[in-house]
């Protein structure tokens, strides 16, 4: 049988009569990245494209980094983890490689993360909340216990800390028989993008840099087996950035992360092949396979115009994914368990090299063992009953799939290009322009949810009208700290404490000197039991403290929220209100503890503001006192409390208590933030007037605010007889 051609314009007629005489360019759509998607697309858009005639294998590794790919090799299932104690950890890691994980990674807790010992005064909410304390050597070498490092890879997700950190697990190989040079993995170690979004940083942006390239030297010469830093844009997505923007800024770091690590002397093709990747996986299936594919070009081709490697392998950019944790919810958080699929399939079309799929509960709590089991489970499933391992690179020649590829290339070379203008990231950064710029999009995105632009199921359409009952896990973070503390004491007591200084001491001479060797003599000082701690506070001395000045952008949210009853409502209610009280409602929007998530409080502090709200945002890591003295200090009508690591039960009750000895018991307290149904009434009992979780409406949440304001001030009055 044959047929006849047809071409493009018979499509368009057959197109109008579906549509009712309408014309199918109202089909097309704006992707959130500014790229325009059209309702088909045909051999022409494939006319001209630098990157299509490629093979797996071979440079600039658009289809893959390796030629059979997964038909050679299945992604690597690494399932990242990690929570209470190191032998809490260390039986769930020996749970899942049982039950088919084929590498570890590790969640450290944020006191860990932001180098403090489980005893200082900062981290009393925190201790194993969020990953698993590690405060020396003897808590590492329970964490690996019974798990052979020479055979098993270990990722690490440390970027503040990452000298005692990686320092304590090469001491732990080293006494459990593995020498250093027998360790696989990866460490994180990439600090740009905490100055960006993530926050976990300790010191400032140039001395910082100075340990990404002293770790990168470090394992070059002595870790044969080991990739010294994933660079990472998983966190960026996290923020709020959009695909282009991970896309871009991730490769822009990786740029300045060759440059620093050329500065200890190495020539390019002594490490560039041991450099990895960190991507976000969200729910645009499409845009994610290109940005991955895209990801790979742009790295080749960088890297040969900018340094002229000779190995191939220096231009070859392999990379883990993870699929996104702002896309969960915790209403209907079943949900979860599709969006979760949908996300690995994205990457594993993108051609990850291994990938981590959150559980349906993290939008509640840390993960239990029940859903992690399902998250894991998601991943074998794919990999042992889809047929994707089968094929390498199947989605290769898509029309759609290889044209969008090439939108992502451009739209992310003018970032970059942006970036270069500043003189490279570590300026970029230091002038704050990627954090402005991501902050901008979060906002944007919120309004687009607020309004239903984008569908959420279960939250802004197709809600449920009863609520999915979950059994999530919870730590006691008061029993973990307090066995943390008996085992630092018990290290202190029992260690050589003058060989320790000497190695402290040593530590301290080589920063002052500006020499290669942090790391060497952090191993040292890991070996004679110096702390977690102890090496950090050792280099800060040296360094100093980086703390960021809070600021919020304006103007974002109310741009992208149209007009409707509903916003012309919340207008007026904010209006009646500064003109019965002669001045605006005032919230302080905060962060507790050693959380540096702060996506959430940028966006209310946003949102608020744009809607007539005077806003004061707290400084990332205060105690409970600081906010409670800020908010006195400015005379608030409330305090708005993000929480994402758990630390809500014991921290925000004293910052209530704290307002009532203040005399300001009067001000409202609200929660918002990853926090388990069971402790929303705990934190009610404790005096929060609301607590709003993941996917909330703000448009929601603004009248409900204001109305918890007038009660209360109405209360104060009345208590004094006005």
């Amino acid at each position: 049988m044959t047929f006849d051609h047809h071409s493009i314009d018979d499509w368009k007629k057959l197109a109008r009569r579906e549509l009712k005489d309408r014309d199918p360019e109202e089909l097309k759509w704006r992707t959130p990245e500014g790229i325009e998607v059209k309702p088909l697309y045909t051999t022409e858009d494939l006319a001209d494209l630098e990157h299509l005639e490629t093979l797996p294998g071979l440079p600039p590794y658009v289809r893959g980094p390796r030629a059979t790919m997964y038909a050679g090799r299945p992604w690597t299932l690494r399932q990242y983890a990690g929570f209470s104690t190191a032998e809490e950890s260390n039986r769930f890691f020996r749970d899942n490689l049982r039950a088919g994980q084929t590498g570890l990674s590790v969640a450290f807790d944020l006191p860990t993360h932001r180098g403090y010992d489980s005893d200082h005064e900062r981290v009393v909410g925190d201790v194993g909340k969020a990953g698993v304390a590690i405060d020396s050597v003897e808590d590492m070498k329970i964490l690996f216990d019974k798990i052979p490092l020479e055979q098993i890879s270990v990722s690490m997700t440390m970027n503040g800390a990452v000298l005692p950190v990686l320092a304590t697990f090469i001491v732990t190989g080293e006494e459990q028989g593995v020498p250093h040079e027998q360790l696989s993995g990866t460490l994180q170690n990439d600090i740009l993008k905490e100055f960006m979004v993530r926050n976990t940083y300790i010191y400032p942006p140039k001395q910082s840099m100075r340990i990404v390239a002293d770790i990168i030297r470090y394992t070059t010469n002595e870790m044969p087996r080991f990739n010294p830093i994933s660079i990472s844009g998983y966190h960026m997505q996290e923020a709020g950035a959009t695909c282009v923007q991970e896309l871009a800024y991730t490769i822009a770091d990786g740029i300045e992360y060759v440059r620093a690590a050329l500065s200890t002397g190495m020539a390019v093709d002594d490490f560039a092949p041991r450099l990895s990747f960190f991507f976000c996986i969200g729910m645009n299936l499409f845009m994610e396979v290109a940005k991955l594919r895209a990801a790979r070009f742009l790295w080749a081709d960088l890297m040969q115009t900018l340094f002229s490697p000779s190995n191939p392998a220096s231009l070859m950019l392999r990379t883990h994914c993870q699929t996104s944790g702002v896309s969960l919810t915790s209403q209907s958080p079943y949900n979860n368990i599709v969006r979760t699929t949908v996300e690995a399939l994205a990457a594993i079309l993108g051609g990850t090299q291994s990938l981590h799929t959150n559980s349906f509960d993290e939008a509640l709590a840390l993960p239990s063992e029940f859903s992690a089991a399902i998250a894991r489970n998601t991943q074998i499933i794919l990999r042992e009953e889809s047929g994707l391992a089968n094929v390498v690179d199947p989605l290769a020649g898509s029309y759609y799939v290889e044209s969008l590829t090439a939108s992502m290339i451009s739209e992310a070379r003018k970032l970059i290009d942006e970036v270069e203008t500043y003189g490279g990231m570590t300026k970029a950064v230091e002038a704050g322009m990627p954090k402005k710029r991501i902050e901008e999009s979060a906002a944007r995105r919120q309004a687009r949810l607020d309004t239903s632009e984008d569908v959420i199921v279960g939250v802004n359409q197709f809600v449920a009208d009863s609520k999915d009952e979950v059994d999530v896990l919870e730590v006691d973070n008061r029993a973990v700290r307090e066995s943390q503390i008996e085992r630092i004491n018990r290290v202190r007591k029992q260690r050589d404490e003058k060989r320790c200084a000497a190695a402290l001491e040593k530590l301290k001479q080589c920063a002052q000197a500006g020499e290669w060797g942090l790391l060497y003599h952090s191993i040292d000082a890991a070996r004679q039991r110096a702390t977690v701690g102890e090496i950090t506070e050792t280099l800060m001395e040296v360094y100093g403290q980086h703390r960021a000045v809070p600021q919020a952008i304006t103007g974002v949210y109310r741009t992208e929220v149209r007009d409707s009853n509903e916003v012309d409502e919340i207008r007026q209610k904010v209006n009646t209100f500064v003109a019965e009280h002669r001045r605006r409602p005032r919230a302080l929007i905060a962060k507790v503890g050693q959380d540096g998530h702060d996506r959430g409080a940028k966006v209310i502090a946003t949102a608020y503001a744009d809607f007539g709200f005077e806003v004061d945002i707290g400084a990332l890591f205060q105690t409970p006192a600081e906010i409670v003295r800020q908010a006195v200090d400015n005379d608030v009508h409330l305090v708005g409390i993000s929480t994402q690591a758990g630390g809500h039960k014991t921290l925000v009750p004293e910052i209530i208590e704290g307002l009532k000895n203040e005399g300001a018991d009067n001000v409202v307290v609200i929660c918002g933030g990853v926090v388990p149904p069971k402790d929303i009434r705990f934190l009610e009992n404790a005096g929060v007037a609301a607590v709003y979780g993941p996917g909330t409406r703000i448009l929601d949440t603004i009248p409900d605010v204001l109305g918890m304001i007038e009660n209360s001030l109405e209360a104060s009055a009345e208590s004094v007889g006005v």
